[in-house]
């Protein structure tokens, strides 16, 4: 009697207990989530990067293409447009001084007079300004396309900025 009370002693305090084999398996399935966790953490970090840096060079095309819509209703010297090897150069007389842009380096330059270019935009794939003619005036059209920061970004950052210069006086 005294052999099976001590069997069944022994047999009941181990069934509410953890056997080794099972704190491991425990162990590895929670590591398992926390990493699946890490992960997600990581990847939506890293997309919110991405998509606060698109932000920024979204808000800074438009205060660029802006200040250029700006330049070119000012010129009431005229327009001009040069197209070399190196790119396009346009020219806008204005008044008091001549503003000039050009796209080299994967950015968009400004030049205000006889000063030094400065950097206006950057992360710049391509820009092109075209004259548009209509009826009774001619029109300048810039087209400019950003580059996304994300791999997979379905959203291409394409812009068209119109502006029409005032009429030459004579």
């Amino acid at each position: 009697m005294k052999l099976l009370s001590a069997s069944r002693r022994f047999s009941s305090s181990y069934a509410g207990a953890y056997m080794l084999i099972e704190a491991m398996v425990y162990v590895g399935a929670l590591f398992v989530l926390l990493g699946a966790g890490y992960a997600a953490v990581y990847r939506c970090i890293d997309r919110s990067v991405a998509l606060r840096r698109n932000a920024e060079d979204i808000t800074s095309a438009l205060q660029t293409g802006e200040r250029w819509r700006a330049d070119v209703r000012l010129a009431t010297g005229g327009a001009r447009l040069d197209n070399a090897e190196a790119g396009q150069l346009l020219h806008l007389q204005g008044q008091r001084t001549e503003h000039q842009y050009k796209f080299a380096d994967g950015a968009v330059w400004r030049r205000s007079g006889d000063g030094p270019w400065v950097s206006v935009l950057t992360n710049v794939i391509s820009s092109k300004i075209e004259s548009d003619r209509r009826q009774k005036v001619t029109a300048l059209r810039w087209e400019l396309e950003l580059r996304s920061h994300s791999r997979l970004s379905q959203i291409k950052p394409l812009f068209t900025f119109m502006a029409a210069p005032p009429p030459p006086t004579q």
